[in-house]
């Protein structure tokens, strides 16, 4: 399949990357307004340059859209509306109307629209998915240096939709009520974020988000009737508690005033993590849809529910609409 890499800042550039070492995958071209980074990507990726937006929609058959936020809803809108499959980076759009629009254009013109929320490829989660059948409550932390991509938009869009994408996906059920707090500190917009989910079905989830720390940190951790799961997204690693044995008898000695053993009725499962890069696995499985005609991972239907929850966040925090 032709593909082709619209914008060419950092994910862009790792977009062109994967996709020149595809097999199945022609990498026709990246375009960027910017001369002088769509070379650079260019010749990392061993592809051509494309000297307008109109070349890609003439090259291609699909296209990763790697714009700046404000600008997705005309990119991928101009691709879809050209015949082409697309895959559009977190968040979908700047505002939850302009994210439905693509939807209804992706389904005009029966097209694959899929949306770069790509820890749902993240090799630690789909491990830890496996075991996760009832959480009661997630805690998600997401940290992060300061740095100027990005800060276009607030931390919720910039970082903590990430968190909202999985946590939705995972629960399952309608979110009820959001409590959020947060402040600006290096930017003009929120920079330190915090919010709290309760769904219908009584889960709770607290996620915080944070663009101005000296440490990376991309942790959530699921608590369910029987069993804790703590997910490294960083570093690709799962650990897994399950409560087991007779718990009553522990609970009796409890009664009694002794002090038995905890590991008397928790143990530690091995929870196996299969390697590969979340962008490879990404990329590839929208090739994947693209050609078939199949339904992607992340749909455009799944980045608008993660903004609709991010832009009631933000406006709890007072952030202005884009």
């Amino acid at each position: 399949m032709r593909v082709a890499v619209i914008g060419t800042g950092h994910l862009g550039r790792e977009h062109a990357r994967v996709y020149g070492d595809m097999p199945g995958a022609d990498l026709v071209g990246v375009y960027d307004p910017d001369a002088a980074a769509a070379a650079a990507a260019a010749a990392r990726a061993g592809c051509a340059v494309l000297p307008s937006l109109e070349d890609v929609l003439e090259r291609a058959e699909a296209a990763s859209v790697c714009v700046p936020t404000p600008a997705h809803a005309e990119v991928a809108g101009a691709c879809l509306e050209a015949g082409l499959h697309v895959l559009v980076e977190k968040p979908i759009a700047a505002d939850v109307a302009a994210g439905r629009a693509l939807c209804r254009l992706a389904e005009r013109h029966r097209r694959v629209l899929q949306v770069g929320h790509i820890e749902r490829f993240n090799p630690a989660m789909a491990a830890a998915a496996a075991h996760l059948h009832a959480p009661r409550f997630i805690e998600s932390h997401r940290l992060a240096p300061f740095g100027r991509r990005g800060a276009d938009v607030a931390v919720v869009l910039d970082l903590m939709i990430h968190d909202l994408d999985l946590v939705l996906a995972l629960v399952g059920d309608a979110v009820e009520t959001i409590d959020a707090a947060g402040v600006p500190v290096l930017s003009q917009s929120t920079d330190i974020a915090n919010a709290r989910l309760r769904f219908r079905n009584g889960c709770v989830a607290n996620l915080t988000a944070s663009r101005v720390s000296l440490e990376r940190l991309r942790k959530i951790r699921f608590f369910q009737p029987d069993s804790y799961l703590s997910v490294d997204l960083l570093a690709g690693q799962v650990a897994m508690f399950r409560r087991r044995g007779d718990v009553a008898a522990f609970q009796e000695s409890l009664s009694r005033g002794e002090n038995p053993d905890p590991l008397q009725v928790v143990e530690p499962v091995p929870v196996r993590v299969e390697p590969g890069e979340p962008l490879q696995l990404e990329l590839a499985s929208f090739v994947r849809a693209a050609r078939e005609g199949a339904t992607p991972l992340v749909r455009g239907e799944d980045g608008v529910r993660a903004l609709e929850v991010a832009c009631e966040i933000e406006r709890l925090l007072g952030v202005s609409a884009s």
